[in-house]
């Protein structure tokens, strides 16, 4: 038996526990919403463009966008087509979804991997914008258990996915030192 075998059933049990205990008309609403505003990571590379805008936040959003795109490569390219899951509303074809059927497979959680990449890199260079980001990220994760389009584990290991991503693209940033020489070259515009 494989470990995804071995866990579904405890996946599934998550899954209708929310869609019997937790899932109302109220929600419905909020949870769509936080699932399309994770598409395609679009909430995260519209917030690196706005921060490219500003000097004190440019860093910040090249490296948004740099670790949403790397997630996106390891977890959507990569891993997803290795692990082959078949996402919870094809296993259970009774659940009715709030959302259009995602395509493709569904492990690891492309929003969760996004999510967690880009508040993770927003926490670590701005903790006022971090904050406001892992709330938000947190709520795109939850909306894809709550939608059905995802497992608990694949949200899991999609998050893992983005923390490790952005880990990855900060360390890469700091040790090119392209961190301190664009820090460099706004404290000598300033200076000038």
């Amino acid at each position: 038996m494989g470990f995804f075998e071995l866990i579904t059933p405890t996946d599934t049990a998550i899954l209708d526990f929310i869609q019997q205990n937790i899932k109302c008309v109220f929600l419905d609403v909020i949870m769509v919403f936080f699932s399309y505003i994770g598409e395609i990571g679009a909430i995260w590379l519209v917030s690196a463009i706005a921060f490219m805008f500003s000097r004190k936040t440019r860093l910040m959003g090249i490296m948004v966008i740099c670790a949403v795109t790397l997630g996106f490569l390891l977890g959507e390219i990569g891993i997803k087509n290795i692990i082959c899951r078949p996402r919870p509303f094809v296993t259970n074809p009774d659940v009715i979804l709030n959302i259009f059927p995602p395509l493709g497979y569904s492990c690891p959680s492309g929003h969760s991997c996004s999510s967690l990449a880009a508040a993770t890199v927003i926490f670590a260079k701005n903790k006022r914008y971090g904050i406001p980001a892992l709330c938000v990220a947190l709520l795109i994760v939850f909306s894809r258990l709550y939608n059905y389009v995802h497992y608990p584990s694949d949200v899991l290991f999609g998050m893992m996915l983005g923390v490790v991503s952005a880990f990855i693209i900060i360390f890469i940033f700091n040790k090119a030192g392209l961190d301190n020489k664009l820090s460099n070259q706004r404290n000598k515009k300033k200076v000038c």
